[in-house]
């Protein structure tokens, strides 16, 4: 009973092929939450493939139907003994639209295929692979250590987080108490890059928004109307170009982050972005200036122009459009004051001249970090050198949005998130997959971190 044994263990389980058959058996559940006919397969995969998991390692298991009716919840408790640490953990089971056709080599993505060190599938990476890894690494301490774990283990898995996790947070309040832990421990979105370990704290924020010009019915024809209509399209460049400069800098001070702490430089003071070769080159020149790579992802905010319309691209008309909008999404760092964005950027075009385009905004993702100080962070990162010798890279947030908010603020809990995916996976897109690579260094990663929390005493932090 050791350690190295439980390491061991999950590696075993790696090579001999059968945590590639659970993945593949939990992708061929089509969970698209976007779905409103997928709603069946989505309880299947919690009733049929994660509470036997569970189950078999000693948790009791039940499912909580969402407040909405959107989407159920499974939540998992083991409970060993009172003076053992209790940690909380989270993965969803939801992912989004298969894309079927639209995969390289007609692949089903609701297969998994090995391709050299690559497993494709819709979900690999984002969850069902992440949560995967964690529940085989559970089960090898669990028998490392004789049918138990040395701690007390909730799970709360939710088939919503593709479409914004809307219950969540009422659920997880809810169950306050039930909730109850020392520690927020998870895995989601991805490591800072393929060959290294990263730990990131908490998660920018995300705030879409809608820009409309709206000048009249129809379009006219540019030969007898142009230099006498204003053109909405142009209208809606001119504001964007207010907003951003062509090298993708903040113009409206409203839009920008708090100065950055001299805490967080520190902490990103080694950390390097350097993209695989087949991931997309770094612009050089772009994004805020004075700010490092690191600083300008994981310590800034970014606007980005998600979408344009006006006219027919793929058959123009020699007229001008009538109409005009824009997608905007406004990726955002803790202290940003974003109820205030949207009312600033009207203000802003009012007094531009620009009243015709209206502002307004959606879908916002709140900003949040766990405490840097947290004794919990060079726990942590010290597990996963024992396990692998290298230096984890410890992040104040990731670049992209997670309902961290709920476990970090809502329920107070410090948050660690510990990705087992790299930025190049294609996530959200045709050849979602996984790195064979990173997924055995992580099923390590994992097995360490549990039979470390096991040898924990509960007052530590």
């Amino acid at each position: 009973m050791s350690r190295a044994e439980a390491i061991s263990r999950v590696g075993r389980h790696f090579h001999g092929g059968e945590f590639l058959i659970e993945l593949g058996r939990r992708v061929a559940y089509q969970t698209e939450s976007q779905n409103p006919h997928r709603a069946d397969a989505l309880r299947a995969y919690l009733e049929d493939e994660l509470q036997p998991a569970f189950s078999e390692l000693g948790f009791s298991t039940r499912q909580i139907e969402s407040p909405t009716g959107n989407s159920p919840f499974l939540l998992a408790e083991y409970h060993e003994s009172p003076s053992a640490p209790t940690v909380l953990m989270y993965g969803h089971g939801d992912v989004v639209d298969g894309m079927e056709g639209a995969w390289r080599g007609g692949l089903d993505p609701w297969r998994t295929t090995r391709v050299d060190d690559r497993v494709y599938g819709r979900g690999t990476a984002d969850n069902k692979g992440q949560h995967s890894i964690n529940l085989s690494a559970l089960r090898a301490v669990h028998q490392a250590r004789g049918d138990r774990l040395g701690f007390n283990a909730k799970f709360i898995v939710e088939m919503g987080e593709e479409i914004g996790s809307p219950d969540l947070r009422q659920v997880c309040e809810a169950l306050r108490d039930e909730l109850t832990a020392d520690l927020f421990l998870a895995s989601d979105g991805p490591r800072l890059a393929a060959d290294r370990p990263t730990i990131f704290l908490g998660c920018r924020g995300g705030l879409r928004i809608h820009l409309d010009v709206d000048l009249r019915e129809g379009s006219h024809h540019s030969g007898n109307w142009g230099g006498l209509l204003a053109n909405p399209a142009t209208i809606l460049g001119g504001a964007i170009a207010s907003l951003i400069d062509e090298k993708g800098r903040l113009l409206l001070d409203e839009l920008k982050p708090p100065r950055i702490s001299n805490q967080i430089r520190s902490m990103l003071g080694g950390v390097e972005i350097t993209p695989l070769p087949d991931e997309p080159k770094i612009s050089p020149d772009w994004g805020e200036e004075g700010l490092t790579a690191a600083e300008r992802l994981y310590a800034w905010n970014t606007l980005e122009v998600l979408a344009m319309s006006a006219g027919n691209i793929k058959s123009p008309a020699n007229a001008i459009p009538g109409a005009a909008q824009a997608v905007l999404q406004l990726r955002f760092v803790v202290g940003t004051e974003i109820g205030k964005v949207a009312p600033a950027i009207q203000r802003h075009f009012d007094r531009s001249g620009l009243s015709m385009v209206r502002v307004s905004a959606t879908q916002s993702f709140a900003a949040s970090r766990t405490d840097l100080d947290s004794p919990w962070i060079d726990w942590a990162v010290s597990s996963i050198k024992k396990t692998t010798g290298k230096q984890a890279a410890v992040l104040p947030n990731f670049g992209g949005s997670l309902p961290n908010d709920v476990f970090s603020e809502a329920l107070g809990l410090p948050t660690i998130w510990v990705p087992h995916s790299y930025p190049g996976c294609s996530q959200h897109a045709p050849d979602e997959h996984i790195l064979l690579s990173v997924t055995e260094e992580a099923l390590a990663i994992m097995a360490g971190l549990f039979w470390d929390l096991g040898d924990t005493p509960r007052a530590m932090p």
